[in-house]
């Protein structure tokens, strides 16, 4: 890949009372940030599209947007938003935990899509990749779950969309070389992770957690800190 591509990174899109790991952008602070990428004259689309317009050199000017861990509040709220400004974007499913709730976090437990919220989204011709099946980490982990959390969950999520998702996106950023092998064999295409380095490939892209202390003002700064690091690597920039 000639670059790594700007991904954005988001969880939930709503208002929640007690927000102990800083998941949470209000739909306020949510359609800001879009605007200032729309402003700027970039557009959010999905790993997917990202990927594929790289591929065929014509990427200038899109983000990517991500969501994990498939928050219904994402659906009811960011979606919305998103297709009002022409954008699209990546939402990450835990095929084990349709319509239950987020059960490996601390505090009030937050609801978690159920199929007809996945259906919802990719009715819109969004994106929907696999964030696993029970939101566990990867990393050292035995092959049996290597296995139930990669290629099971892909074979769910696939059940419900009509055909498998592309994408991946490992649990807390939590991955290893045999993890990445599994995402390969299982048939995925492309994976995100959160920090990861560029020679690892599409199956771990890393990406930008944003959250509510980002305000417009803190997006375009990301974005120039982002091109200008881009000029001085020499490589291509947004």
């Amino acid at each position: 890949m000639p670059h790594l591509p700007l991904i954005m990174m988001y969880h939930s899109v709503g208002v929640r009372p007690h927000d102990p790991n800083n998941l949470v952008v209000t739909p306020e602070r949510f359609e800001e940030q879009m605007a200032a990428l729309a402003r700027r004259g970039l557009r959010g689309v999905s790993v997917a599209e990202l990927l594929a317009a790289r591929a065929a050199g014509s990427a200038r000017g899109l983000v990517g947007l991500t969501f994990d861990d498939g928050y219904t509040d994402v659906v009811d709220n960011a979606l919305p938003i998103l297709q009002r400004f022409g954008f699209s974007g990546t939402f990450y499913i835990l095929a084990g935990r349709i319509g239950g709730a987020n059960e490996w976090d601390e505090g009030t437990p937050w609801p978690l899509v159920d199929e007809t919220g996945i259906r919802r989204w990719a009715d819109a011709g969004f994106e929907v990749g696999s964030h696993g099946t029970m939101h566990l980490a990867l990393a050292d982990a035995d092959p049996a779950v290597v296995r139930s959390e990669v290629a099971d969950s892909r074979e769910k999520l696939g059940a419900i969309l009509g055909k498998p998702p592309s994408g991946y996106c490992y649990a807390y950023g939590s991955m290893d070389a045999a993890a990445r092998s599994a995402v390969a064999a299982a048939g995925y295409e492309h994976a995100t992770a959160v920090i990861s380095r560029e020679s690892l490939g599409p199956l771990a892209l890393p990406r930008i957690w944003i959250g509510q202390v980002h305000t417009s003002k803190h997006i375009l700064k990301m974005l120039y800190t982002y091109r200008l690091h881009r000029r001085i690597s020499g490589r291509h920039a947004l």
